[in-house]
């Protein structure tokens, strides 16, 4: 009797599935490939399956997949939907025993790669196409970087970074290093951002130190400011608020030369860690002044890349209401803002939609209403938090609702509020930390 396949979890087990090849053998011949990578038959199967994503994989990994199965990574470990994944029309073996696939989608994405392969090799350090395809590759994972889970973006982050440090690592003309040093800035604080992320605060500083070396050799003023509050970010939900302080200020000097919406980003990372040491006066003066910045914010080069590069309104009131819920005096104010930093990121396609700063501004509003004894208000707010999958729970999440359960006790409301304590235990059991290991 013939036993029913196992609905496939990714193109991936897709592909393993048309073989008739154990897991051992297909990991064996992967080794024998023109990359000679090792990959165990398990490390095979847990990616077939899922587990492991982009995460899970190295460049000389994704190339030695892409070679198998004639496919890039990406849409080898997509996960596998016959109405979304492209349709395999023909998997016959070729004279050297690879898989050809004929895949529309695929084909034009591996033809545009190359493309961009080909422009990066081959173009004159000075042609102006060079530059542009490396700040177009570097904005678009500026505006996904909010709105996409890490484990979609590692993968192109670090092979970026990769590229502009080979291209730095060769003389260039001082024109285009300056160019290239800050897209390499820009690169490596977004790698600080997602190691925070993935709760690795010590490698998310080394990356931060890394693009700050860079932005003294972009000399820009925007660059230096921006990566002291990645610092000062990754420096708060470590618990380091001193610290997250004195990088505040210190990003603070290059304000006056900068002049983007940096202005108002390092403001309210000191509110915030003022608020966290309990200093309630200085808070809100640091409230006032970034709420006052914007009357002299003019978008230079960094916001222009847009994303997580460019500080917005909707997280002026995520980021005042995660100061004031510190503040047991401040509980109306903190309501307010809350409320409206909720109402600000409700809609999924704004692009200043953000996922972390929405799910923050849902534990603030969580943390408020505890203020004032109201479970069940309490449990409304932080409702839709919970409900994200361990892919989504960044760092910065999974502390905000940390900070839900510690206002639960603080409150006094541990009885009645058993139900929302025991589903906080449960979410953080399975942060994106222990996913992607």
């Amino acid at each position: 009797m013939t036993t029913a396949r196992r609905e496939p979890r990714t193109l991936l087990e897709h592909l393993i599935q048309q073989r008739d090849n154990t897991y051992e053998e297909l990991a064996d011949e992967i080794g024998r490939t023109g990359e000679r990578v090792p990959i165990s038959a398990r490390h095979l199967g847990r990616l077939a399956r899922g587990e492991r994503g982009m995460a899970g994989t190295n460049p000389a990994t994704r190339r030695a997949l892409q070679a198998m199965f004639s496919l890039p990574v990406e849409e080898l470990l997509r996960p596998w939907s016959p109405a979304d994944v492209p349709t395999v029309r023909n998997h016959e073996a070729s004279s050297t025993g690879l898989i050809v696939v004929d895949v529309d989608r695929s084909v034009l994405t591996m033809a545009a790669d190359r493309a961009r392969r080909f422009t990066l090799n081959t173009a004159q350090a000075t042609a102006p196409e060079f530059i542009e395809q490396l700040r177009s590759d570097v904005a678009r994972l500026a505006l996904a970087y909010p709105q996409r889970p890490v484990t979609d973006l590692l993968g192109d982050l670090v092979e970026t970074q990769e590229l502009l440090f080979t291209l730095l690592e060769r003389q260039q003309p001082l024109a285009q290093a300056r160019q290239l040093h800050f897209l390499a800035a820009v690169t490596s604080g977004l790698l600080a951002k997602a190691s925070q992320d993935s709760g690795e605060p010590h490698a998310a500083m080394i990356q931060a130190r890394t693009a700050i070396l860079c932005a003294d050799q972009a000399d820009h003023a925007g660059l230096r400011a921006w990566l002291r509050g990645l610092q000062s970010l990754v420096a708060y939900w470590a618990g380091r608020y001193r610290e997250a302080l004195r990088y505040a200020e210190q990003g603070s000097s290059f304000v006056a030369d900068a002049g983007g919406t940096t202005a108002v980003w390092l403001p309210l990372s000191a509110a915030r860690a003022h608020a966290a040491l309990g200093n309630a006066e200085q808070a809100i003066l640091a409230i006032r002044g970034a709420e006052g910045a914007w009357d002299r914010v003019s978008v230079d080069e960094l916001d222009e890349l847009g994303g997580i590069c460019v500080f917005n309104q909707p997280r002026t009131l995520y980021y005042a209401a995660d100061a004031l819920a510190w503040l047991p005096g401040q509980a109306d104010d903190a309501i307010r803002y809350s409320t409206s930093a909720v109402d600000a990121f409700s809609n999924p396609n704004d692009p200043s939609w953000a996922f972390g700063d929405q799910a923050g501004a849902h534990a603030n509003l969580a943390i408020a209403r505890l203020a004032d004894h109201n479970v069940g208000g309490a449990e409304e707010a932080i409702a839709p938090v919970l409900d994200l999958p361990p892919e989504q729970r960044i760092n910065g999440i999974i502390q905000s609702v940390l900070r839900v359960q510690a206002a639960v006790i603080r409150a006094g409301l541990a009885q009645d509020a058993a139900g929302l304590v025991d589903a906080i235990e449960a979410f953080t059991r399975t942060p994106l930390k222990a996913i992607t290991r």
